[in-house]
Order: structure tokens, then C-alpha cells, then sequence
């Protein structure tokens, strides 16, 4: 509309002469002012856009659609740990992706070291009170989802910190105030060059200025070669660090880790988004009115005194921010899995002992209305279940269940159960191992190494939690059954306790042999129209059929 009344009024104006054509700059400015209101909307809009996706993403999760949706943080994997591939912990689909909402690299890589690392009994407490501080924070969380960018922030935090502790190069006050001096005085010699012709005052003034750059050109380079890679990313930094300085938290945790982002005066946020202002002036050399107006404003010299003078001043710092700003974003993330589950309890914790005493436990990536659970009863008493079964039955889903439980609880999560009591441990499993071409191991010496690990494990003071699918079944049943025992009796006398499958029934006569420290349990399945089910409900005892010939035969292999 603005538009057309321009041309109207362009065209009466002109073609007519019925008023001046100065009348034209009140549409140009509406015309402007409407611009710059529309860009407001369209934000509004993207923003909107994006805390609807969100909330959608909320719901996924809720609903066990969430898959694939998220960071799967496979680069935190480790094919050598004891736990992290055979309980999915990291990928598409995984532990990792369910729990992680962090927008910075530092809480996902916080998040994920609490995964891989069980904390003391003291830590997993204050963090069960940070959770609960945090649950019901929702804003906070959107404010987070929403800030900066959609993607994921790209700075490394460890760059970050190794650069903000790295020596000062550009430390010369002096030097400093000469190049402000300097291109204060090329300002003005252009403008007495301008109105009266003499270009003498700017050339000389240009001449010292380049023997100053020459002076420290190697640190100059050196300052901008390292900040170049720290700049992406900033931005988003300092608006999450602004939120969470504007909370007030009571959860003693957090109150200490808001504390670690007090400064003298001058919250971090903004001396973050200062540093991120330097490293945007710096960035703009490239454009072509600085490659002109740059050097005699000596533009670049400036900017890394600049930077440095901030990394002398607040470097120190940048660790504890960061390291606080990591847990703070770990925490968000478990907090808003509480809230997304409010069923899932914090587990009870003891101080000592050997014991996992879980009720109604279920895996949290299946879709808790159509999990199965079951009761699972570890201790003194018996230190090990042998889990028997047909293929498919459930068998590996329950060492998974365990182990993602016992791994949630030892990094202060919420677990999948309606109560779980346990004493802390250490997780160690062999459920996924897998030969190897290229470094020529078959998959039974793959196993045996892992189980090799899993008995230094027991060296630790929190007792081993041993998970083994199928174990030892890359070999005959003979020498399967001798050294399955042996692994078992081993794990058990250096204070381990935990649960081992099989479908080969040989090796369930472990139970009898180290009875009564080691019991039997299987499922079941039935056959009912042609069709193998299964109902995935623990029962004491051994198995006593299988299923292999009727999968055969369902498949239309003649059997």
C-alpha cells in the first residue's frame, strides 16, 4: 500500500506539480519504519516457530517418539569402556540422546562424563537437590532452547579454557595507549589533509604507525590466529550465562555454582558478550571500509591489545565459568527428564555394602506404557542370577535394564523402576563384543579380554555390578561350561555380584555348583496359532524348552 501511494504521489508530484517532491520522504520513512517492524515479526515468528518445536520435542519423548530427534553424542563413545556400547549408552536411539537438552558443548560433554563415571555418594545427593530445584523451572528452560542459534553451539570449552590460560603475548600498556594516540592522530592529520591539502601530518603519522605494527607484527598474527577459532559461539554463551545469573536458586549445589559465576561487580555474561564484540570488530577486517579506514586506525593492532588486555584480566576466570556453566546445563538436562517422567523416583542410595533391590524396574528407552517390569533382588544372599530363556524372550533386555538403571543412579538421575535400592557399584558388562578384522580378534577373545577388564574392575572400591550376555558362547559347550563357572566363581569371591544369561542350559548348572550365592531365573514363551509369544515376566528356575527350531521353521527353512 505504501508503495503504491509513493507512486501515486510520484506521479502527481511530478507529472502535475501539486506539491513538492519532498512530500515523497514521509512514505520512504513509513516505507522504512514498516521494514524494520516486519523483521521484528518475522523473529517473533522463528522464535515461536521454535518453541513449538520444543515443545513438540518434549512430547516425542513423553510419548517414546523421540528417537533420532536429538544429539546421539556419538563422539563420547569409547569401544573401550567398560559399559558404554553394550548399554547404548551414546548413538541414535540412546541414553545420551534421551537425556541431553544442553545447548552448549560443555554441558553435553558434562552430561556425558556423568554417564561414563559414576560420582560419589555425596554428589549423586546434592545432585537429586539441584534436580528438584530445577524441575519446575520450566521458563528457564525454554528461555535456554530459545537462545541464539537453532544448531548447536560449536565452540569447544577446552579450546576456550586453553587459550583464556595461555600467556599474555600483547602486555605492553604503552604500547597500547601509543596506537590509540596514533589513530586518533591519523584522524585528525586526514582531516587537516581534507580542508587544506597537506598530507605530510598523515603520512608521517602513517610512517609511525608502521614502524609500531612492524614492531609486533609476530605477536599481532599470533594473537588473531589463535582468537579466530573461539569467536562461533559466543554469542550464545553469554545468553545462557545471563539466565542462569538471574536465577535464584536453593538447592545448596546450585547455590555454590552460582557463586562460581560472581565476579568482581560485572556478571560474566557480559564480559562474555564483550570478548564476543572484540572478536566480531576483529572479524570484520575482511569487509572492505575497514581494508581501507583500518590501517591508519591501526583496527586490527588495537583489537588484539584489546583482546589480550581482556584475557590478562578475566582468563583466569574462564575455567570455573565454564566448569559451573557445564554442570548447571547437565543438571538442566536431568531435570528436565524428572519433569518429563515424574514416575521415574531417585534411587535410594546406601552408604556401603553390595546390594540392587529394584521393584517394577523397566528400561528407560522403551515406552514405559508398554514396558514389561519386573523385580530384581541382588545381595548377600545371592550374588548372582543365571537368566535362561528362548531367543527373543528378553533375556539381554534385562541386563540392559539393570545396567542403565545402575548407571542413571550412579550419575544422579531419575531411574525407570517404582523404587530402587542399591549400594553404589561399578558397572561392567559384555553384552555387545565384537570380533575385529583389522586388529585379527575373533569375537571369543574380544570376550575374554573384556571379561579380563571386568576382573580388574573389581579392584575399585565401589563393588562390580557385571552384566554378561551369553557368555563364554564362542566356544564349545564343554569348555564353555568349565569356564564359565571359573569367570563366575572369580567375579564372586573378589566382591562381585551381578547377572549372566545363556540358552545354553549346560551352563546353568553353575547354580548348583556355587549355591546358594547363585540362583536360576528365565522367561518364558508360548505357541499359539503358529505364533511365538512372549510375555518377558522373570520366573525363578531354569528353562525348560526353546524356541530356535520354531523360529527356524517360521521363517520357511525346513527344519
Amino acid at each position: 500500500g505504501i508503495v503504491a501511494a509513493a507512486a501515486l504521489m510520484a506521479w502527481l508530484a511530478f507529472a502535475y506539480d501539486l506539491f513538492s517532491p519532498l512530500w515523497l520522504l514521509a512514505p520512504a520513512a513509513a516505507f522504512a519504519a514498516l521494514s524494520i517492524w516486519h523483521s521484528r515479526v518475522l523473529r517473533q515468528r522463528q522464535r515461536a516457530a521454535r518453541a513449538a518445536k520444543y515443545y513438540e520435542n518434549g512430547i516425542a519423548r513423553i510419548e517414546g517418539r523421540w528417537a533420532g530427534k536429538g544429539f546421539g553424542g556419538e563422539e563420547y563413545s569409547d569401544p573401550s569402556h567398560p559399559y558404554a556400547e553394550d548399554l547404548d549408552i551414546f548413538g541414535k536411539g540412546s541414553i545420551f540422546e534421551l537425556l541431553c537438552t544442553a545447548r552448549l558443548r560443555i554441558g553435553e560433554q558434562t552430561l556425558a562424563h556423568w554417564l561414563l563415571q559414576p560420582a560419589p555418594l555425596e554428589e549423586i545427593k546434592a545432585r537429586h537437590q539441584a534436580i528438584d530445584d530445577l524441575r519446575p523451572r520450566l521458563d528457564l528452560r525454554e528461555k535456554i532452547a530459545l537462545a541464539g542459534e537453532e544448531s548447536r553451539s560449536g565452540i569447544d570449552p577446552r579450546h576456550l579454557v586453553r587459550w583464556s590460560e595461555e600467556p599474555v603475548v600483547l602486555d605492553s600498556r604503552a604500547a597500547r595507549i601509543a596506537a590509540a594516540v596514533l589513530a586518533l592522530s591519523a584522524l585528525a592529520a586526514a582531516g587537516v589533509w581534507a580542508m587544506f591539502g597537506l598530507a605530510e601530518p598523515f603520512l608521517a603519522v602513517a610512517a609511525i604507525e608502521a614502524t609500531l605494527f612492524v614492531r609486533f607484527r609476530k605477536r599481532i598474527a599470533h594473537v588473531v590466529n589463535r582468537v579466530g577459532d573461539h569467536a562461533y559461539g559466543l554469542s550464545l554463551l553469554a545468553s545462557v550465562l545471563a539466565f542462569i545469573e538471574r536465577e535464584q536458586f536453593s538447592a545448596p549445589r546450585l547455590v555454590a555454582l552460582r557463586r562460581e559465576l560472581e565476579t568482581n561487580g560485572v556478571p560474566p555474561s557480559r564480559l562474555i558478550a564483550r570478548l564476543n564484540r572484540l572478536l566480531e570488530l576483529l572479524d570484520s577486517r575482511d569487509s572492505v571500509p575497514v581494508r581501507v579506514i583500518g590501517p591508519p586506525l591501526m583496527w586490527t593492532t588495537q583489537l588484539a591489545f584489546a583482546i589480550e588486555a581482556w584475557r590478562k584480566q578475566h582468563g583466569p576466570k574462564v575455567r570455573s565459568w565454564i566448569e559451573a556453566l557445564g554442570e548447571v546445563e547437565a543438571l538442566l538436562s536431568l531435570a528436565s527428564h524428572a519433569y518429563e517422567h515424574p514416575e521415574d523416583p531417585f534411587p535410594e542410595l546406601a552408604e556401603s555394602g553390595r546390594f540392587f533391590e529394584a521393584e517394577a524396574i523397566a528400561h528407560p528407552l522403551l515406552d514405559e506404557r508398554k514396558a514389561v517390569r519386573n523385580d530384581v533382588r541382588l545381595g548377600d544372599g545371592i550374588s548372582v542370577l543365571v537368566v535362561s530363556g528362548s531367543n527373543m524372550s528378553g533375556k539381554s533386555t534385562l541386563l540392559r535394564t539393570v545396567g542403565v538403571n545402575a548407571v542413571l543412579a550412579m550419575a544422579g538421575a531419575p531411574v525407570r523402576a517404582r523404587r530402587l535400592r542399591m549400594s553404589p557399584v561399578t558397572v561392567g558388562a559384555s553384552i555387545r563384543t565384537l570380533d575385529s578384522l583389522q586388529e585379527g580378534m575373533s569375537r571369543f577373545y574380544a570376550e575374554v579380554k573384556r571379561l579380563r577388564l571386568l576382573v580388574e574392575l573389581t579392584a575399585r572400591p565401589e563393588p562390580l555390578l557385571f552384566l554378561l550376555d551369553e557368555l563364554l558362547h564362542g566356544t564349545n559347550s564343554h569348555d564353555r561350561r568349565i569356564g564359565g563357572e571359573a569367570v563366575v566363581r572369580t567375579l564372586v569371591a573378589r566382591g562381585a555380584f551381578g547377572l549372566l544369561t545363556t540358552h545354553d542350559l549346560a551352563l546353568a548348572e553353575i547354580a548348583e555348583a556355587l549355591a546358594p550365592q547363585v540362583a536360576n531365573v528365565h522367561f518364558e514363551d508360548r505357541l499359539e496359532d503358529g505364533k511365538i509369544l512372549f510375555d518377558y515376566q522373570l520366573r525363578p528356575g531354569i528353562v525348560e524348552k526353546s524356541n530356535a527350531l520354531e523360529l527356524m521353521r517360521s521363517v520357511g527353512l525346513e527344519v
